[in-house]
């Protein structure tokens, strides 16, 4: 158990007036200064007890409840008492001035589920999974956050972990005692249990992709040619007026943004300026921005005027679209003003921003080619640094594999490995350095 001998205390519920305010504190503190908070001398634990908070000379402060949660069954593992009073931001203030006066401390951001962590309640895929199911946006988000603070991301892990040292447990002892027979070796059972490894390996890493993409959403840029319609398939998109439309070419001149969701993935459009040469000053400024905006983009929606049809200058801006690396999807808009029917390119696809027709299959291309499968039931939140952990680890399982097959010593065979369960363990925080966990539990949110 992780022990401190600092008792912290920090406001739980949001800044801002409300019917509930909720005050956390944690440590060895915690109950007797709950006992002299409420002037009580009896506290149950696991009970809510109507009270009247006082300040130093007696006098009440607020009236509401406390309950007491005795470690190590409590979120911190420590003994963590609640203060439910009501939620104007000065009564707040007030009793967590009394709560300072009695011994307790201002809480860091994440101090207690960093504390809940170091005292094994929760390990650190769980801990970062409070701060994503906190900050979710989309039904989606919440319940793949649910399913990680759950343990199911963790679990999966962990098996992964144990399989590893498993096969690494058998690789040392052959070491250690060359002289015994180890069939294990000759059968080529271990290059069938390290491909094993490396599949699964693999599998958790698309579907941890899926969940990042999920919790973080994606970047979607809309480019082309002034007039093609950007601004109106935005507007169509978002489902509001976000941007001005007008038939005068350049009317958009600086980046627009707007947040939608499709099945659950929040995507980031960004509208841009119309790609074309130009005098004015203020427009190639806006140009600039909008080429810069490509280069950041997960995918961009290449807009034509299907009208107009795709010309030599739609190809100039897809070529340079296609350095940033982004995939590309045309999009032929305007196809409600179209009276010649006209075959489209296998990869573009025909909508109208005025009518929605063609919507459906746009969705539906936009999460393929970001590679987003829909919301599925097994999916879970997943963070950028759990897919560099498990790259590394398919990595250093191929590196294991190559060592095996050259037959260049069950040393490097064994390094392999461990470098592979190293990796798997800074996920859950099974291996875990001090900056990471600075990392992790500094963007919590103060009171959790």
């Amino acid at each position: 158990m992780f022990r401190n001998a600092d008792t912290i205390a920090a406001i739980a519920t949001p800044p801002g007036r409300g019917g509930l305010g909720v005050i956390r504190i944690s440590g060895p503190q915690a109950l007797p200064i709950a006992h002299r908070l409420s002037g009580r001398t009896t506290i149950r634990s696991r009970y809510a007890h109507y009270v009247h908070f006082r300040d130093v000379r007696g006098e009440p402060l607020d009236t509401g409840l406390l309950l007491y949660f005795p470690g190590p069954k409590s979120f911190t593992g420590e003994d963590v008492v609640e203060v439910q009073g009501h939620g104007g931001p000065v009564i707040l203030e007030m009793l967590l001035a009394r709560i300072y006066a009695l011994g307790a401390r201002a809480a860091r951001p994440g101090e207690f589920s960093e504390r809940a962590f170091l005292n094994d309640r929760l390990d650190l895929a769980q801990a970062e999974a409070i701060a994503d199911l906190i900050d979710a946006q989309t039904q989606a988000q919440a319940r793949a956050a649910t399913r990680s603070l759950a343990g199911e991301f963790s679990r999966v892990v962990n098996q992964l972990h144990e399989q590893l040292l498993e096969l690494r447990a058998f690789i040392e002892a052959a070491i250690d005692f060359p002289d015994e027979e180890l069939d294990l070796l000759e059968s080529g059972q271990v290059g069938q249990r390290l491909q094993t490894l490396s599949t699964e390996v693999q599998h958790l890493l698309a579907q941890s992709g899926q969940g990042a993409l999920l919790r973080e959403g994606a970047r979607v840029v809309l480019a082309g040619l002034p007039n093609a319609g950007k601004s109106s398939l935005l507007n169509a998109l978002a489902g509001m007026e976000s941007a001005i439309v007008t038939d005068v070419p350049g009317t958009t001149r600086d980046v627009l943004r707007e947040q939608i969701q499709i099945d659950g993935l929040p995507l980031h459009i960004v509208d841009t300026a119309g790609l074309r040469d130009t005098q004015d000053a203020v427009e190639r400024i806006g140009i600039e921005r909008a080429w810069q905006a490509a280069q950041e983009a997960d995918l961009c929606l290449l807009v034509v005027d299907a009208l107009a049809g795709f010309g030599a200058e739609d190809v100039a801006i897809r070529d340079r679209l296609a350095a940033s690396g982004a995939p590309i999807l045309t999009v032929f808009n305007k196809l409600d003003l179209v009276t010649e029917r006209f075959a489209l390119p296998a990869d573009a696809i025909g909508i109208s921003a005025r009518d929605g027709s063609g919507f459906d299959d746009l969705r539906i291309r936009i999460k393929a080619l970001l590679g987003y499968g829909g919301e599925a039931a097994g999916l879970f939140s997943a963070r950028t640094r759990h897919l560099d952990a498990l790259r590394r680890c398919q990595q250093a399982l191929t590196a294991a594999a190559g060592a095996l097959a050259a037959h260049s010593g069950l040393e490097l065979l064994a390094e392999d490995l461990r470098q592979a369960g190293e990796a798997l363990g800074e996920i859950t925080g099974q291996v875990s350095a001090d900056e990471l966990l600075g990392e992790v539990f500094g963007r919590f949110c103060i009171g959790k």
